[in-house]
């Protein structure tokens, strides 16, 4: 078992997604052969990472932990075979040049799929832009409504 911690900068594809390179991540990395004699890594990280708010454009800190069981096939032709909880990881992808275990990019790699796809402060509450500069909060019954495609036209028919 490895563990330890590691410079958020260090991270070069994960960095521009972040508002701010400052801190660092933990991770644990484990590697053990399961009852079919794969060779499985469970990866877990945690950090807190400054992201930029969609809704407000401003920075603020979530919280990111995610684990993971990868198993390490030779080649793609082995991953019909293997149990569907495992994440694949064939053994050139996940290896340096040099033999050893890329750690830094399987850390990464967690962190990559932990992010979420749009970034919300859960401390703003949902505002209304309008073309005329205005910025007002959302009243209640409409952060509540479903907004499917046609649900301006909807609002077009009720009011005629």
């Amino acid at each position: 078992m490895f563990f330890g911690t590691m410079p958020l900068q260090r991270m070069k594809r994960l960095s521009p997604l972040l508002a701010s390179t400052e801190g660092e991540a933990r991770f644990e990395v484990s590697f053990y052969f399961d009852r079919q004699r794969n060779a499985v890594i469970k990866v877990a990280v945690k950090a807190d990472l400054v992201l930029l708010c969609q809704r407000s454009l401003t920075p603020y800190t979530e919280t990111v932990q995610r684990t993971s069981l990868l198993a390490v096939i030779r080649d793609i032709a082995e991953r019909d075979m293997m149990p569907a909880n495992y994440e694949l990881i064939v053994q050139q992808t996940g290896v340096h040049e040099t033999g050893r275990l890329a750690l830094l990019e399987l850390v990464e790699d967690e962190f990559l799929l932990a992010l979420p796809q749009i970034p919300k402060n859960p401390a703003v509450d949902a505002i209304e832009f309008s073309t005329e500069g205005e910025v007002r909060p959302l009243s209640d019954d409409q952060e509540k409504r479903p907004q499917g495609p046609f649900a301006a036209l909807a609002g077009m028919l009720e009011k005629s």
